[in-house]
């Protein structure tokens, strides 16, 4: 439709020229004395369309001739332009592909075309360069060259770039990788606080803070890391849970004094104190950590301070850790519960009589458990109700799978015969005691 239209313009132009200059009688008379020169008038027209166009054109070529010089220079710029396009693709093609050494020279031949162009040839010439320098600084990485990955990496970031934040960026998250896995804290510490601050909210970046928070076993800052990560869903719900309870349960076990176990617990949230491994494995690190002055006292003070909310701070988070315990203690795997069983026992002594109530309907509830017989008849002994205690104890022992509480059974056995005077029985129960600490090596 396009070609019809233009044709019929085409012709109606034709047309147009037809009528005009077809009958056209008209004379131009030139005079230059002594001559005169009659010429038709469209000769003349004629004449001086063309002598426009030759005008034309000859401007145009003596443009195109002054403008010779320019257009080398375009056609210079442009193949330097190609050049790095090419070298810097090249490069990253090479790398990706494991050809480190090409990799390198590719990036090389680039980096030296953008160091010999004039300053603002390309458009963004300062990302173009970090880019060559940073596909430079990766193959040096790549081929074990960490010298000269460092010195690229330092020359790139000290020039100036405020169009090239991204590509910076990206440097120094690399940069801080590479120490991370050349195990170099210090220097990858030095790198990742480089990042601005938005930058370092990223999830590349927070997992590079969890890698170097691990390195230097600052558990506190990698579970304030895995917790932005879970929020940014960088990981699943399942692998989150279980990384966060490995990072707790290092935390509990790095802690060296009871403020610094108690430190650790309360900056848990609620869901994490919660959780039943993470409540025993702190109840293990307070057995062990305990100031010894707390928890001496006997079932009727400690139920009377509890009930007055006197109780000190430390024994107040025992006590939501010990809830914790008991209320998932059937939810436990057997080797969990006796872990359980002994972190209990080896609290009895500092629990009131509120503990050992729950302890009995426990007990009551689950008559057959073996773990909940001997921790009640260890509890029993330590009231001095040897009869009962005895009977517990006695049941415990026949049923229990762990050596080491099958073991302490017996021990206690002993114990409660050499108290009653029956010296057979007592010496049959350090036997079985003794053949369990046999079985148990």
């Amino acid at each position: 439709m396009k070609n019809v239209i233009w044709f019929l313009l085409l012709a109606a132009v034709a047309v147009l020229v037809a009528l005009l200059v077809g009958d056209n009688q008209a004379v131009v008379s030139v005079f230059w004395a002594p001559w005169r020169i009659d010429m038709s008038l469209n000769l003349v027209l004629i004449g001086l369309l063309l002598g426009f166009v030759l005008l034309h054109l000859a401007l145009r070529g003596i443009a195109l001739l002054r403008g010779l010089p320019q257009r080398a220079q375009r056609w210079r710029l442009r193949q330097q332009e190609k050049a790095v396009y090419v070298g810097l693709l090249e490069a990253l093609i090479q790398q990706m592909a494991g050809r480190f050494v090409r990799a390198q020279t590719s990036a090389e031949q680039a980096l030296q075309a953008l160091e010999r162009m004039p300053a603002a040839t390309l458009s963004h010439q300062s990302r173009w360069l970090l880019l060559a320098r940073l596909l430079l600084a990766e193959s040096a990485h790549s081929l074990g060259n960490a010298g000269r990955r460092d010195a690229v990496i330092e020359a790139a970031l000290a020039e100036p770039a405020s169009d090239a934040a991204t590509v910076r960026e990206a440097a120094l998250l690399r940069a801080s990788a590479w120490a991370i896995k050349a195990r170099d804290p210090v220097q990858a510490r030095a790198w990742w606080q480089q990042l601005p601050q938005g930058a370092a909210r990223r999830i590349q970046a927070l997992r590079l803070r969890l890698k170097l928070a691990q390195l230097e076993q600052d558990s506190p800052v990698a579970i304030d890391t895995v917790r932005q990560l879970r929020k940014h869903k960088a990981f699943s719900t399942v692998a989150a849970a279980s990384l966060l309870q490995t990072l707790v349960s290092e935390a509990l076990q790095q802690t060296h004094d009871a403020e610094q176990l108690l430190r650790v617990w309360k900056g848990l949230d609620a869901r994490e104190r919660a959780d039943a491994g993470l409540a025993l494995q702190f109840l293990r690190q307070w057995v062990r950590l305990r100031p010894r002055g707390e928890g001496a006292a006997d079932g009727v003070a400690g139920a009377a301070d509890a009930a007055l909310g006197h109780l000190p701070e430390g024994q107040r988070w025992r006590d939501e850790a010990l809830q914790t315990l008991m209320g998932a203690y059937t939810q436990l795997d057997g080797a969990a519960q006796y872990r359980c069983i002994r972190v209990l026992q080896d609290l009895l002594p500092e629990l009131g009589a509120g503990w050992l109530a729950q302890l009995d309907a426990a007990q009551a509830a689950r008559p057959a458990d073996a773990g909940l017989q001997y921790l009640a008849g260890q509890a029993l002994m330590q009231r001095q109700l040897w009869g009962k205690a005895n009977q517990m104890l006695q049941q415990a022992s026949r049923s229990l799978q762990d050596a080491a509480l099958r073991r302490r059974a017996w021990r206690a056995l002993a114990q409660l015969a050499e108290q009653r005077g029956d010296e057979a029985a007592a010496q049959q129960a350090w036997k079985q005691a003794a053949l369990c600490e046999a079985a148990g090596l």
